[in-house]
């Protein structure tokens, strides 16, 4: 008979082959000596260039175990847990499984994720976000930190921090440059619009950027005015008082577009029809409103004109 679980707090970094999970994990584990030398097994699922000492990591109190695939079961990791008795438990878990198997009752009772950190390699991102999409999408959702290591001078930055923002709001972003040396990203994006100028005018395909700026900056923009065009969307809470000017954007696949949008507050929203578009000139405030569970930018126009669509109706990310 098994004993009864105890709270482990687990640790879990993803990422794909030679992102620098084992550099990143060794370093967490020795180098910052992160266990402090409590009893902590690490669970390695994949085998890449870089190597553990497993003597230096028992110095500190630490085992290792490497799993495959059908290891990722409740069975198996209690076991584990039975043999080593950890109280903390890495997971350094392989770029190619499905996240199911940890975020489900797979994880043992008693086992808590606490953190998830996604090493993402700057050198390789666009190729793998644009051939393996949803699984990079996977990978940055679930992240409670996303580091981009291995960045040089020339790394779009800007690309790389919209396409955590537009699926994962709360996630923490670190550049790391290829010396080691780590920055948090302070959330500053490079604005391609004049933001001094009277009106702020938005590009057609500069929506996305207003968008992720706008909602994680929200006081950057009160009581400036912004022009924009957007489609409409009436929802039925807002009982006419309110409406949503926005676009439609794909963050993954075809079947992976969501509408983003700001709350417009008008007495004009009997006058408009869901799907038409629109410009809207507005003055931004920053309210309290449950779409953004706290702050953002709620907009009060000063016109609403109809507008023909864009050439791209769709933004992309």
């Amino acid at each position: 008979m098994r004993k009864q679980e105890k709270e482990i707090p687990v640790f879990v970094f993803m990422g794909f082959l030679e992102c620098g999970k084992t550099q990143f994990c060794r370093e967490t584990l020795i180098d910052r000596n992160f266990t402090e030398g409590d009893p902590t097994l690490l669970l390695v699922t994949e085998e890449g260039m870089e190597e553990y000492d497993e003597k230096e990591l028992a110095k500190r109190n630490i085992s290792i175990a490497y799993l495959e695939e059908e290891d990722i079961n409740t069975e198996k990791l209690l076991d584990l847990q039975d043999e080593y008795n950890p109280q903390a438990v890495m997971i350094e878990y392989n770029g190619m499984w499905q996240l199911d198997k940890l975020f489900s009752i797979r994880v043992p009772k008693g086992w808590t994720i606490v953190q998830v950190i996604t090493l993402i390699d700057a050198t390789t991102f666009t190729v793998y976000n644009n051939n393996m999409k949803s699984l990079m999408l996977e990978h940055i959702q679930n992240a409670d930190m996303v580091v981009f290591n291995r960045c040089t001078d020339e790394t779009d930055i800007n690309t790389m921090r919209m396409a955590v923002k537009t699926v994962n709001r709360r996630a923490q972003i670190v550049f790391e440059n290829v010396n080691g040396q780590a920055q948090v990203d302070n959330g500053e994006m490079e604005i391609p619009y004049d933001m001094d100028a009277d009106v702020i005018e938005i590009a057609d395909e500069d929506y996305g950027i207003f968008y992720i700026d706008a909602s994680d900056n929200p006081v950057k923009y009160i009581d400036r005015v912004v022009k924009f065009k957007g489609q409409v969307y009436c929802p039925p809470q807002y009982k006419g008082k309110a409406f949503v000017p926005g676009r439609f954007a794909m963050t993954c696949c075809a079947e992976d577009i969501t509408f983003l949008g700001f709350k417009c507050v008008t007495m004009e929203t009997a006058n408009l029809k869901d799907r038409e578009w629109v410009i809207v000139t507005a003055k931004v405030k920053c309210e309290f409103y449950e779409e953004f569970d706290g702050d953002g930018p709620v907009l009060y126009p000063q016109k609403i004109e109809k507008a023909e669509k864009p050439e791209e109706e769709v933004v992309y990310f």
